[in-house]
């Protein structure tokens, strides 16, 4: 029996437990190797598929199910195995096209399967392709093979949200439209989202609501902050993360996990 027994850890991966796309601060190895070694469970739940995470995850003590796509997919690399999986819509294309047709600057970018395409790149989608060190293929949005599990557009904060605002107001019965990045607006299925993503991964573990904690720094981590028993973040989180009321602990850079097994060392 381990102190931590009983409890989930579900953690962002791109700066917070990811240091900026450079490191993993050896901090934050350590506390996940103290914590799980004490019982609890840990796992991630990143923006990123399978295909852009698979290279991290040995790295990282994770000893339970991982969200992956943003909320899309439950997968056990303990295991190897895709365990949950949600799609876009058969209408995404006209949808997501109409929404290129009123705002020409966007980029997109979709996963089908393990294959990104491309729709119309820009320099941030070509950055983002960089840091995430897959290839893709370059395709008109005609030719786009589908379903999609996960859509991102591409462009700067102030062109996207007016692109979020009108997505919602014409689709939000069909997609969630959020951010990870102030220049990626990340588009899964209504309901496919990172909170319900972890608590479904709770329930699988049989971990009581109340023992469910969650740390993140962007938008699309607050409905699992929601459901965190204490919401935590960085302290270089997002606005949006700073406003909505996380309990901000020290910086990505200096191990934010190893801030939150202190205070749950000190709980439990």
């Amino acid at each position: 029996m381990g102190k931590f027994d009983g409890l989930l850890l579900a953690s962002d991966f791109d700066d917070t437990l990811f240091d900026g796309g450079v490191s993993i601060p050896g901090r934050n190895l350590e506390a996940i190797r103290y914590f799980t070694g004490e019982g609890g469970y840990f796992t991630v739940a990143t923006g990123r598929a399978h295909r852009t995470f698979e290279a991290y995850a040995p790295l990282i003590p994770i000893n339970a199910p991982a969200v992956l796509s943003n909320g899309a997919a439950i997968y056990d690399f303990q295991t190897d195995r895709l365990l949950e999986q949600t799609t876009l819509p058969e209408t995404a294309p006209l949808d997501l096209g109409e929404l290129m047709e009123a705002f020409p600057s966007l980029a997109l970018e979709v996963y089908y399967g393990e294959d990104i395409y491309v729709c119309r790149p820009n320099e941030i989608t070509f950055a983002h392709m960089r840091k995430v060190g897959c290839s893709y293929t370059q395709r008109p949005m005609g030719e786009l093979p589908t379903p999609w599990v996960k859509a991102l557009f591409h462009q700067e904060r102030e062109v996207l949200l007016p692109v979020q605002a009108r997505l919602l107001e014409k689709f939000g019965g069909r997609y969630e439209a959020i951010f990870s990045n102030p220049r990626y607006l990340e588009i899964t299925r209504k309901g496919s989202t990172k909170g319900g993503m972890v608590a479904r991964v709770a329930q699988m573990l049989g971990v009581a609501r109340e023992h469910i904690y969650c740390v993140g720094d962007n938008q699309n981590d607050i409905t699992m902050l929601e459901l965190s028993a204490i919401p935590f973040a960085p302290a270089d989180c997002a606005r949006e993360v700073r406003e909505w009321g996380a309990r901000l602990l020290c910086p990505c850079a200096g191990g934010v996990i190893g801030d939150i097994v202190d205070i749950l060392d000190q709980m439990y």
